[in-house]
């Protein structure tokens, strides 16, 4: 049998090698247009900082070494400029030579995963020393740029997680880095509380972050950005980092149906529209394996998970693709953030208005074990069924495995019920007696059996805000936090024995802050006969 994948960048090539362990006598093809295939892409912006030294580690594995280890033909530089699938015929471009030919196949899977998009500002297309990542073709692109122009300064426009992960490694190099995107926060889809963090990160590191700004022209060939402000910025690099468009002409044309947005809806088998044509990674829309809604597939982890679970359905194994949760982490020079499933902008995105949230920040390790510094942890739930939604995480150590046991709880239909009980590996250095996960838990199964009862900032009326009584409960030593001014500030520490203080014939609110020193101190007055809410930002 003919099998020929479109795309060699992580989920063909995984594809490929796994149907070859199980079928040594299939023909197997792979056409990719770029230059290299089996690309550890997430590493390019490590190799523009010159963290990873050696450009060529990151080529996983070359055409050469497929053919003599797998007796896979891959076809670098080559492009599918057409399908046919009544007659199973693709025809293929020699980007090399610009000869044309057809090639037959039996089963076609679709790799054909995403390129940058160009963002529709006035100049954009005209601007000569504008560069984008996608592909090892673009960063010998901006390798050869640095090379060449040692460049003291540079512009991304889109401070996504791409636009950080490339703006830290350019920090690195010592330039003087601007970033800017029209939204309000960076790495989107990161919700507030998380991505404020991030950018304090990046500002304190040299980063100058310009948010809620859209560049209006970009002239001088890339070199001159006029803002929305009338403000200018000189530079001598300029990148786009401004999302990216799915690869779907040719699939279109073929009449494989695309949604609106450009991805290819697929099955649990990974099969498209058309008889023997599958579809696997970036290119795909599949289903969310937490609310069974329709997602698209994103990051070459899950790419590759895809292609290898493919090949066992083309050989026949009734298996079946659970869904997509979608996980990630990245570094933010010493810190890291991690989420896994629904962020809160996502639910709302997707419709999803009955949720509740839980905001932590409990120490890495135990507290009196040398270096233990605080993660922000926030967690997603149903507040009827304590279903997992989601969670994401900010801090220096630890905070990609606390995200990885909560993708593990996911997909195993864990609850909020469930996550005190995780037994978790506990010693000093590493952990607290009761672990990220755990506290998290119990914070959430307050909020469902409603002990306390919370306040959203935005609910709060002007008689609210004229007749209660609102107690700040932070240290001395504590910066104030959250938008709402306090009555009085009475510290958590110093509560129970000034608690006469607390008026008794007026509604008490209890001020944001971020932590479980709010419910603490809120319990704290209901055994003492005050109730008092929880005002929620």
């Amino acid at each position: 049998m003919e099998i020929v994948v479109i795309g060699g960048i992580a989920a063909g090539p995984s594809f490929a090698t796994r149907l070859r362990r199980l079928n040594e006598k299939h023909q197997i093809t792979i056409y990719e247009r770029s230059k290299e295939i089996s690309i550890a892409t997430c590493a390019m912006p490590y190799v523009i900082g010159g963290l990873v030294e050696d450009r060529q580690s990151i080529v996983e594995r070359t055409p050469e070494q497929l053919k003599a280890k797998n007796n896979i033909d891959v076809k670098v530089r080559h492009e599918v400029e057409a399908i046919d699938p009544k007659t199973k015929t693709l025809t293929v471009k020699d980007l090399t030579t610009g000869e044309t030919f057809k090639k037959h196949y039996d089963r076609l899977i679709l790799a054909t995963g995403a390129r940058p998009a160009l963002p529709n500002i006035p100049g954009a297309r005209d601007a000569d020393i504008a560069l984008q990542l996608r592909n090892t073709m673009h960063l010998d692109e901006i390798l050869d740029y640095m090379k060449e122009n040692d460049p003291k300064s540079a512009v991304i426009i889109g401070a996504g997680l791409q636009g950080i992960e490339v703006g830290e490694n350019l920090i690195h190099r010592g330039i003087d880095l601007t970033m800017i995107d029209s939204a309000g926060t960076v790495a989107a889809p990161y919700d507030e509380e998380v991505a404020e963090l991030m950018a304090d990160t990046m500002t304190e590191h040299g980063a100058h972050l310009k948010l809620n700004t859209t560049v209006t022209e970009i002239k001088d060939h890339g070199h001159t950005i006029v803002l929305d402000n009338g403000e200018t910025i000189q530079t001598d690099m300029l990148l786009f980092m401004t999302g990216v468009t799915p690869n779907n002409e040719v699939l279109k044309a073929a009449g494989v149906e695309v949604t609106e947005d450009g991805h290819v809806p697929v099955d649990d088998q990974l099969r498209t529209n058309i008889p023997d044509i599958f579809a696997i990674g970036d290119i795909i829309q599949t289903k969310s394996l937490i609310t069974g809604r329709p997602i698209n597939s994103v990051l070459s982890s899950a790419a590759n998970r895809q292609g290898h679970l493919l090949a066992d359905i083309v050989e026949g194994e009734d298996l079946h693709y659970p869904g997509f949760i979608w996980s990630s982490v990245a570094k933010v020079f010493d810190h890291t953030a991690s989420f896994v499933g629904y962020t809160e902008s996502m639910l709302q995105q997707a419709g999803i208005t009955d949720y509740d949230t839980v905001l932590i920040t409990p120490f890495d390790h135990a507290y009196f074990y040398p270096g233990a510094s605080r993660i922000t942890f926030k967690l997603l739930f149903d507040p009827k069924t304590g279903r997992l939604y989601g969670g994401q995480a900010y801090g220096k150590e630890g905070v990609d495995k606390r995200i990885a046991e909560l993708s593990v709880a996911i997909s195993g239909n864990l609850t909020v019920w469930d996550l005190p009980q995780l037994e978790l590996p506990y010693s000093p250095p590493y952990s607290a007696t009761r672990d990220v996960l755990n506290v998290v838990g119990y914070v959430a199964i307050n909020h469902i059996q409603n002990r306390v009862e919370n306040v959203p900032v935005a609910k709060l009326t002007k008689e609210d805000l004229d007749t209660g009584y609102f107690l700040d409960i932070r240290e001395s030593d504590r910066p104030e936090q959250g938008t709402i001014a306090a009555t009085q500030n009475i510290p958590f520490s110093e509560l129970r024995d000034r608690i006469d203080e607390i008026p008794t014939d007026k509604p008490v609110y209890i001020t944001f802050r971020k932590g479980i020193a709010p419910y603490n101190a809120a319990r704290i007055l209901s055994g003492n006969g005050i109730d008092a809410k929880l005002i929620k930002e």
